[in-house]
């Protein structure tokens, strides 16, 4: 899309010199007062950028009544050009915008002048109509529309610099003679116009809004980018102050400012706008913990990217090394979900010189909700793997709601093994509840293990000001995203059965994190449970409970890297190592980050 950035003066001119003399008598007035003084001007638009003052109030909500209707009466071929030739002008005088959206959709085309004007009749009441849309078949679907209500605390319609809906009507049934007339010829437009409108029959037809389904144009994605992240931030501030009618308009708005965004910000965005949604009007979510469906979705995140994959690799490099010369090794896996970690570390042992060593481990999991024994299940599969690759194998599951239940005589430590306690994205939780995390800490103490794996997102989705949080987990959640763009869709080579699952795949990881955004935003107390932190937050909390840094060796980060490379080429994707720590990100962004403790 074009843009310019001229004054009023030379925007005017500009107007009128596109259109023939008979479209400036269709243009309405623009007001000659374009004030200056802040105090008239509307609360809920200045803060989205307009400056609408509330005595034009009427006059902008008549042209926007109108500009729906001119737009109802343009085929979808007819608007083309405003995605491409046109150019649009700063819509913050959004008297002005209206006005040139008017004349440069309205254009003087190439038909006889007997033939009334369609929209010279159009009615500029501001009341709540009923819509229909004409399908293929002939069905008709009516849809209330949303009155104009000027203190615009219902659904904001046709902000300019957004996806614009126009208004589309059900056409009359043809009368009998005309039934069977040839197919209507194209009329050209002016050169203004740069595309033809076709569909419009001669004059019994002319005037009637066109069969189709309501098209969507984009109106300069990139300044409504910025624009959507103002509102966004403006809402949750809204939010804060305990302004839930300010932010009940802005959560509003953000759903049609996020129409017009490419992939990855559209989806965002629509994820926050929800969890504000459901603080707003406390819609809080129904167990937010549903085990059963949470770890189906953390499978097609596992498979959709590379963050999951990088967490357990990177945590097995470290057990395994610390597991070199034992016979004996017992790993507590705090997390045991569908046991994704552990075929390849069983593999790893298999292959070792001198031959395996005995492996017993110990999976914690929360209750079932269908009454089966999904952790016996998983540690079902992994024996038969075991067998089959004749590693020494002993299994135990436990079920507990927390971490912080637990206590050190519930593992049966032996005399003579080698322990190793896994944390995968699971310590963050217990922050809900006060002490748990050092609980939890000191439990592992009592273990004595060789080495702690701790893997969590890097992040700071804890912090007690809302806002800081919000902030922190929009800009988070928005390179996570972006960087899913680059994994699902499948290859151009890849079979139709692969292609589907992996979109698939990309749609239940979205999802997943769709459902981190909802409980970080929307829920609070024992409730928000995804309370991310730092790795430097992280270290702080492990020396304070008597634990030193394991350095993740030069071949780990090696090894991380080669893993990259099979998802686009590692294109994106940065291995950084910070202090003994590996951190997988994208871009310049640290996402999660790998690190390895063991007792002072």
């Amino acid at each position: 899309m074009k843009r310019d950035s001229m004054n009023q003066d030379n925007f005017s001119s500009s107007t009128a010199g596109s259109c023939s003399s008979s479209t400036k008598a269709k243009m309405w007035p623009c007001d000659a007062d374009d004030g200056g003084g802040g105090g008239g001007v509307d609360e809920l638009f200045a803060v989205l950028g307009y400056n609408v003052k509330s005595s034009d109030m009427a006059e902008v909500a008549h042209k926007i009544e109108q500009l729906e209707e001119v737009m109802g009466s343009v085929r979808q071929d007819g608007l083309s050009q405003l995605a491409s030739d046109t150019v649009h002008y700063n819509p913050s005088d959004l008297s002005s915008w209206l006005e040139s959206m008017i004349s440069g959709l309205n254009p003087m085309p190439d038909f006889d002048s007997s033939l009334d004007n369609p929209f010279l009749d159009s009615s500029s009441t501001l009341t709540t109509t009923t819509t229909t849309t004409t399908n293929n078949n002939n069905s008709f679907d009516s849809r209330p529309r949303m009155p104009v209500d000027l203190d615009f605390g219902s659904d904001l319609i046709a902000i300019p610099g957004k996806a614009v809906y126009p208004r589309t009507q059900p056409p009359p049934p043809p009368p009998p003679q005309q039934q069977h007339q040839p197919q209507a010829k194209k009329l050209k437009t002016s050169p203004s116009l740069g595309n033809s409108v076709s569909g419009f029959h001669r004059e019994p037809v002319f005037a009637r809004p066109v069969e189709s389904a309501r098209p969507v144009v984009l109106l300069d994605s990139q300044e409504n980018g910025v624009r959507l992240v103002h509102t966004l931030l403006a809402c949750a501030e809204a939010v804060q102050q305990e302004n839930f009618k300010l932010a009940e308009a802005l959560v509003k708005n953000i759903g049609f400012l996020a129409v017009s965004q490419p992939g990855a910000m559209r989806k965002v965005a629509t994820y926050f706008a929800e969890a504000l949604a459901r603080r707003i009007y406390r819609l809080y979510p129904t167990n937010p913990q549903d085990s059963a469906f949470t770890d189906l979705l953390q499978m097609h995140f596992y498979e959709t990217c590379p963050y999951l994959k990088f967490a357990h690799f990177t945590a097995n490099q470290a057990i395994l090394e610390a597991f070199e010369g034992k016979t004996r090794v017992h790993v507590i896996d705090f997390s045991m979900k569908q046991g994704m970690q552990w075929p390849a570390l069983l593999q790893a042992l298999a292959l070792r010189p001198g031959g395996p060593p005995s492996f017993r481990l110990t999976g914690i999991g929360p209750p079932s909700h269908d009454d089966t024994d999904h952790l016996q299940e998983v540690g079902w599969r992994l024996a038969q793997l075991a067998e089959t690759i004749n590693v020494e194998f002993e299994y135990r599951g436990f079920v507990a709601n927390s971490l912080a239940d637990l206590n050190a005589s519930m593992f049966d430590v032996r005399e003579g093994e080698t322990v190793a306690v896994n944390s995968i994205f699971d310590l963050h939780q217990l922050m809900a509840r006060p002490g748990a995390v050092e609980k939890v800490l000191q439990v592992v103490r009592e273990l004595k293990p060789e080495i702690l794996t701790v893997v969590e997102q890097e992040a700071n989705h804890n912090g007690a000001v809302f806002l800081d949080r919000f902030t922190e987990s929009l800009h988070y959640y928005s390179t996570l995203f972006d960087s899913l763009e680059s994994c699902g869709g499948g290859g151009g080579s890849a079979a139709a059965g692969d292609e589907a699952v992996s979109v698939q795949d990309k749609v239940m990881t979205e999802v997943y994190l769709g459902r981190q955004i909802c409980n970080v935003v929307a829920c609070e107390g024992a409730d928000r449970v995804e309370r991310h932190e730092t790795l430097a937050q992280w270290r702080t909390r492990f020396d304070s409970a008597g634990f030193v840094p394991v350095h993740l060796g030069s071949n780990a980060y090696k090894q991380a890297s080669m893993l990259l490379a099979l998802f686009a080429g590692g294109d994106g994707y940065m291995v950084e190592e910070n202090g003994g720590c590996l951190m997988l990100g994208w871009h310049t962004r640290p996402l999660i980050a790998t690190s390895a403790w063991k007792l002072s």
